[in-house]
């Protein structure tokens, strides 16, 4: 096996996203949760390590990071790539510069980029600003995030607030050019003292045209989109084969279910979609589990009669307001903690139960869930909508899961994915 591509993300989802837009590019692919402690697939080109360090204290998403990139630098893999969300959702103390500058230092490097841009799913980025659909950052629903609110749309302030290094901007007049003409800006940047430059970035042009520009760089920081520029490096080289398919799963046959966490202004209308259409759904209310009502047993015996019938939705996605209420009365992180362990039990339970496909939605509700049924790896698949692909785990007893961002996919995401599997 000879690694080209070595991937740290920062949660679940954003990892299963990064795996799936390298497998649409033709590298095969696996997803570790956490570094590895068993040996890979033999016929890997890429490994994503997902990590829960997105919201976690900066010296520990740190360590983290540190650790998976010692595992991925001893697996002999050639680049690196730090993954963060499409909306940069991060604080002022992190954690996205802070490991930047640790993975920088580890790695030696003086010279890395940072961009976000997914234009797929609308999220842009020009002279440094980045967009979700037509609006800045700063106004869209981000701007309420319960644990990181976006409400500077400018990369390179928020990056420059979290960071020791000097932040540029490489912007889209620059990038419209071509390769030669960014790698000729990244050398002018850095005579002037910068070491990590925001990528302004409009279409998927544009991100082949920033991959070329990559090759050979150490490290690169971004969203998943950039991914799809990668690949052609590894190609040009010899390293990778052309034409190759890498998406193809075995699909585990069982029932269907739907778990959903997240309460992003995507997931909210998906989670609608789904009650409009007739089906069942199940509401799990933080303030009923704070009280010690056992809401985990009571959706397991409202599922299993259904279970039989089609995909029954569990849920604890709210509107804003909503979820403000209940964190001024729980606090937020406690709040959180009740709805993650709590549906990380249920997807237990129904697995029990014999479900064997599998969709969660929100980046902290995947991780719960992953851990609780014991998944160290999984297959990366075909895709549903940009960045959510199937997968199926690693393992004699293999599940398909769908571990989809808060943010991503069309409305009907809830319903439409099953067909993907067939």
């Amino acid at each position: 096996m000879s690694l080209l591509l070595g991937c740290i993300a920062d949660d679940f989802t954003g990892a299963t996203d990064l795996a799936g837009m390298l497998v649409r590019a033709g590298m095969r692919t696996v997803q570790m949760i956490g570094v590895p402690q068993d040996p890979l697939p033999h016929d890997v080109d890429a490994v994503v390590i997902a990590l829960k360090s997105r919201t976690t204290p900066p010296q520990e998403a740190v360590e983290e990071s540190l650790a998976a990139l010692n595992w991925l630098r001893d697996a002999g893999c050639r680049q690196f790539y730090f993954k963060y969300c499409s909306t940069f959702d991060s604080t002022d103390q992190g954690n996205i510069g802070p490991v930047t500058d640790a993975l920088m230092d580890a790695l030696g490097t003086d010279f890395t980029i940072a961009c976000p841009a997914f234009p797929e799913n609308k999220r842009t980025i020009f002279k440094g600003y980045l967009f979700v659909g037509d609006e800045l950052l700063s106004e869209s629903g981000m701007r309420n995030h319960p644990l990181t609110p976006m409400t500077d749309a400018n990369l390179v302030r928020v990056l420059q607030r979290q960071t020791r290094r000097k932040v540029g901007l490489i912007g889209h007049d620059v990038v419209v050019r071509g390769a030669v003409a960014i790698s000729a800006h990244i050398d002018t940047l850095k005579a002037g003292g910068v070491q990590i430059a925001i990528v302004d970035a409009v279409s998927n042009d544009d991100l082949m045209r920033i991959g070329v520009a990559l090759d050979g760089m150490p490290l690169v920081t971004a969203g998943s989109g950039i991914a799809l520029g990668l690949p052609q490096n590894f190609r040009k080289a010899g390293l990778l084969d052309e034409g190759a398919v890498a998406d193809t799963l075995d699909v585990p046959q069982g029932l269907r279910a739907v778990i959903s966490g997240s309460c992003s202004v995507a997931t909210n209308a998906q989670v609608a979609h789904f009650i409009d259409s007739g089906r069942p759904a199940f509401a799990i209310d933080p303030l009923r589990l704070a009280d010690g009502q056992d809401l985990v047993a009571m959706a397991l015996d409202w599922a299993e009669p259904l279970l039989a019938d089609g995909p029954p939705l569990i849920y604890a996605t709210a509107a804003p307001e909503s979820v403000k209420a209940v964190q001024s009365r729980l606090g937020a992180e406690r709040a959180g903690q009740l709805v993650e362990h709590a549906l990380a039990a249920i997807a237990k339970g129904l697995v029990e139960r014999g479900v064997r496909q599998l969709l969660v939605a929100g980046g902290e509700t995947s991780g719960a869930v992953v851990q609780a049924l014991g998944v160290n790896g999984l297959h990366i698949g075909p895709q549903i909508d940009p960045g959510v692909p199937w997968t199926t785990t690693l393992g004699e007893k293999p599940l398909a899961l769908a571990l989809k961002s808060g943010n991503f996919g069309t409305v009907d995401f809830f319903t439409k994915a099953w067909s993907v599997l067939q």
